[in-house]
């Protein structure tokens, strides 16, 4: 039923002839076990990839793609709203190896024509947005980007290959941080990268370069919870929603920024693109600063406050927008993010009122 685990750094060779020309399967730990070959396979069943590289968290997913297609003197392009440590790897890391970085609108569509050189290397896509959960029309920015020549990029770590496959509307690399929805608990980190054919051998040779690999119990971890995710991601997306609405008419409440809500500006493309939606999405509180979330936060029994996403228990945290250039929109007060977990909807949404009430009485 499962692949046995391999813990593998030495492997062995029945002869020297076999080792000189490597000419056999499995050669080292860093380049793939049995156990890293059962999750890519299984990843590239999910998302119609060429290969899938399995790294050590989601982060290193974003970094270890930027690292073998950005290069000295080449032009990057990334969606404003992006996650944070994204854009933090690109302001330092990629900034001091000479690549240039260059923040655009989520809502930017085919007009990102504008904004290509003939330098730019990648344009990395991130939908819905991280935190504001703005849709980008990703198969526009695509079309555009590789008639440039640019390799497209996308962090689709929301949907999940299940309710949204990137390759399929022009992504050549599709990013996910496998610690949220297909390791499921909260206890794991990885992260997976799948390329199409073209741009699958430069992401693999990078990866091999980098040394970045995971650790196979890992890597068994998330093969597990990637079994069950179909089923778990189908209760978050229909809690998830269920509260949204509720949460729509609650006074305290100026917004809900969920996609998947007729109400969303952008629920016309989300409808076009996605297949469904998962458990995160955020509120806007009707006023305030931080004391009022603070204290919204502060009152949660069942909410957690916590960062990442996509476990069996729900999680709240506070957003911060400081880091944004062009996204950073008008919000009629603090911005809170939710992960519905896997709780009794009832309770989450008595947890929530006594948040709003703490937050209307601070």
């Amino acid at each position: 039923m499962n692949p046995p685990v391999v813990h593998a750094s030495t492997v062995l060779f029945p002869d020297s002839a076999t080792l000189v020309g490597r000419s056999q399967k499995y050669t080292y730990g860093t380049r793939g076990t049995p156990t890293t070959d059962a999750l890519a396979a299984a990843m590239d069943e999910l998302e119609g990839s060429a290969g899938t590289i399995i790294v050590p968290s989601g982060l290193a997913a974003v970094t270890v793609p930027l690292l073998a297609f950005a290069e000295a003197g080449s032009h990057v392009l990334i969606v404003d709203s992006v996650y944070h440590p994204t854009r933090h790897f690109a302001d330092t890391m990629l900034k001091r190896l000479g690549v240039e970085v260059e923040y655009y609108d989520p809502h930017i569509g085919a007009g990102i024509a504008a904004l290509m050189r003939p330098n730019t290397s990648v344009v990395f896509t991130e939908s819905p947005a991280s935190n504001t959960f703005e849709v980008q029309d990703i198969p526009a920015i695509s079309k555009v980007a590789k008639q440039a020549g640019a390799v497209v990029m996308m962090d689709n770590t929301w949907a999940t290959p299940l309710y949204f496959r990137p390759l399929d509307f022009g992504v050549d690399i599709s990013i996910h941080a496998a610690t949220k929805y297909p390791a499921g608990h909260s206890d794991v980190l990885l992260g997976t990268v799948s390329a199409n054919e073209q741009h699958w051998q430069r992401l693999h040779d990078g990866f091999i370069t980098l040394g970045c690999c995971s650790a196979p119990d890992d890597v068994y971890q998330v093969l597990r919870g990637l079994r069950t995710m179909g089923i778990r991601l189908e209760h978050h997306r229909t809690s998830a929603l269920a509260v949204a609405e509720w949460l729509e008419g609650r006074p305290g409440v100026a917004s809900v920024l969920h996609p998947a809500l007729p109400g969303h500006p952008d629920h016309e493309l989300w409808k076009r693109d996605f297949s469904g939606s998962s458990g995160i999405f955020s509120i806007v509180l009707d006023g305030g600063s931080q004391k009022q979330a603070h204290a919204f936060l502060d009152a949660l029994k069942i909410f957690g406050l916590g960062f990442s996403w996509g476990g069996y228990e729900s999680l709240a945290v506070p957003v911060s927008l400081a880091d944004r250039t062009i996204a950073r929109g008008k919000y009629a007060g603090p911005v809170i993010r939710l992960q519905i977990g896997l709780e009794d909807v009832e309770d989450l949404k008595t947890d929530l009122q006594r948040g709003l009430d703490a937050a209307a009485s601070a």
